[in-house]
């Protein structure tokens, strides 16, 4: 057997325990908000027919589908997002109750180039309504999404929403009518923080044809300041008789209010530059960063994509979602230290002091993890000093052990590796150790 070079795919990585462990932890905490919401969980596979995903990302989205013939020669792709899959379920499963509510969290593939903090593999987790074609299903996720980041004592956020029928209105009021040049539009503005306006402005022009006249009433429209519902209302003259953005204009409207009685209105704000580069949203479109720390980018983003249903449905079904960034969020979190990194799955090092005590050591493992404490048993009766060694390696701050006499007397040694402090604990007490010195989650 030849021996191969161990090395990783460019745009990808490994996540060693130290990492996992704290993204699960993080983890544990957004899904139970989803749950708390009365959202389920869902899991579908991480491979698709192509043609379930063509035609729903548009042209640039597309180029970046991991595609190829699989051993019996049919045409899959690796899934590219989470809203589709859920599309097809809902296609397919025609029993499930609506509004159907679920979560799901599971990695995604996107050919696209790598760079810092994008890679080609990565975790997406999310939460839609499918069913429901109220505002109130929009504010909804949008509530989900605040308090999944109040859950991580995230509260400096700011939910930045827009409503892409105004930008459709936008489009008919300079005339870009056909859908392709309208979509290279969204996704030229989706670009604005990474290219600036020049750069936006090069692409529409160049890609699209539109000329100056036209480029000043596109910037007219997303660089306009706005803050409340009369603002809003001054829109109108710049989208002409576009029923699109009118129709934008009430909705954007409607769900400032819901959100204001809701009491989240404090970290939502309007702002007309939002586009959200995928084809299929329809009206509500947000992103959301954290103030002071725009350098991360959105950490959470979404919107309503009523029509996508529809390429697989005879009839259209309103939908609405949030998608989570997780590991954009957790580097955020751990550096502004609102996340404690944990290197341990177990709370507790259980010393193996000889080989005739295997047998008592794997009872006070047991009798550890019955009450709660997640306890790993060293296999081997090395020098003490080894296996002391090897916990504070592994990050560990406990460590118990029992030796002839303390078996005999029915208690265990526990030495706390960060103060060095040393005592004794009779095993009858062990229910009592947990809270006393902080263990556990």
């Amino acid at each position: 057997m030849s021996q191969a070079k161990p090395r990783l795919l460019k745009g990808f990585r490994d996540y060693l325990p130290d990492v996992e462990l704290t993204r699960r932890d993080m983890l544990d905490r957004v899904t139970t908000v989803f749950e708390g919401f009365g959202f389920g969980p869902l899991m579908t596979p991480a491979i698709e027919y192509a043609d379930v995903l063509l035609g729903k990302y548009g042209e640039e989205g597309e180029k970046l589908l991991y595609r190829f013939p699989d051993n019996g020669g049919r045409d899959v792709a690796l899934r590219y997002d989470l809203t589709v899959p859920l599309a097809r379920i809902v296609s397919m499963y025609g029993d499930i109750p609506r509004p159907f509510r679920r979560y799901q969290v599971a990695p995604v593939w996107r050919a696209e180039k790598p760079g810092r903090g994008r890679f080609r593999e990565f975790m997406q987790c999310d939460v839609d309504i499918v069913g429901e074609a109220s505002i109130r299903a929009d504010a909804e996720c949008m509530i989900v999404g605040l308090e999944v980041l109040r859950a991580l004592d995230v509260r400096d956020v700011v939910m930045r929403v827009n409503n892409r029928r105004i930008l459709d209105g936008m489009l008919d009021a300079i005339g870009v009518t056909e859908r392709e040049p309208r979509h290279a539009v969204m996704r030229a503005i989706d670009k604005l923080p990474k290219i600036g306006r020049d750069g936006v402005a090069a692409e529409i022009r160049e890609g699209v044809g539109l000329d100056d006249a036209g480029l000043a009433t596109l910037f007219g429209v997303i660089d306009r300041k706005i803050a409340g519902a009369a603002d809003l209302e001054a829109l109108r003259p710049l989208l002409g008789d576009s029923e699109d953005g009118a129709r934008g204009i009430a909705e954007l409207t409607e769900l400032l209010g819901v959100l204001d009685a809701s009491g989240v209105a404090g970290q939502v704000a309007v702002d007309l530059s939002i586009a959200r580069g995928l084809d299929y949203y329809t009206s509500t479109i947000y992103e959301t960063f954290l103030v002071g720390h725009e350098e991360y980018g959105s950490v959470m983003s979404g919107g309503r994509y009523d029509t996508l249903l529809g390429m697989f449905l005879k009839e259209s079904l309103p939908a609405v979602g949030i998608s989570l960034g997780v590991d954009r969020l957790l580097a955020a979190l751990l550096e502004l230290s609102l996340i404690t990194p944990r290197k341990t799955a177990a709370d507790v090092f259980v010393a193996l002091f000889d080989p005739e005590g295997y047998a008592e050591h794997v009872k006070l493992a047991r009798l550890l993890r019955e009450h709660g404490l997640r306890s790993e048993l060293s296999l081997s009766p090395d020098k003490l000093g080894k296996q002391f060694k090897l916990a504070e390696r592994k990050g560990y701050r406990y460590v118990m052990l029992a030796g002839p006499d303390e078996r005999a007397r029915g208690v265990v040694n526990v030495k706390d590796l960060g103060s060095g402090e040393q005592s004794v604990l009779a095993l009858a007490d062990v229910a009592q150790w947990a809270p006393r010195f902080n263990v556990g989650r």
